[in-house]
């Protein structure tokens, strides 16, 4: 069975239980980056959805481009075969390109985002 992670941090995440449900992913619904984390030591997601903050306090100053960062490395070890999908607000997309030069992404959706545009995501493709 497909496993989706949706990282919801913001109230600007969509919500697209039902279409999980009705193309057969398990969802799993995780607060906050600590929580996928967490997660991803006993799961291995096949996708993961994420909201992008760019960095532009001390708090990514450096080292990191955005809240994803952290997120991304660990995945790439612990669960390298996941699609990660970007979510990302309009005035904040000229930095994922940033985050893509560090990471694999899969897609980014500029927020809005309807269940249309994300379910053309997955379905683009074979689950890994």
């Amino acid at each position: 069975m497909t496993t989706l992670f949706s990282i919801i941090e913001s109230p600007n995440h969509p919500r697209f239980d039902a279409l999980y449900q009705r193309i057969g992913i398990t969802h799993v619904k995780l607060a906050s980056q600590r929580k996928a984390l967490q997660a991803l030591k006993s799961m291995t997601p096949d996708w993961i959805v994420a909201e992008f903050f760019y960095g532009f306090g001390n708090n990514y100053a450096g080292a990191n481009v955005s809240n994803l960062d952290v997120l991304l490395a660990a995945v790439r070890k612990q669960a390298p075969s996941a699609r990660t999908i970007v979510l990302v607000g309009k005035e904040q997309a000229q930095y994922v390109p940033r985050l893509a030069e560090l990471f694999p992404i899969h897609a980014v959706l500029t927020l809005p985002v309807t269940e249309a545009d994300l379910e053309s995501v997955l379905r683009a493709t074979d689950a890994p």
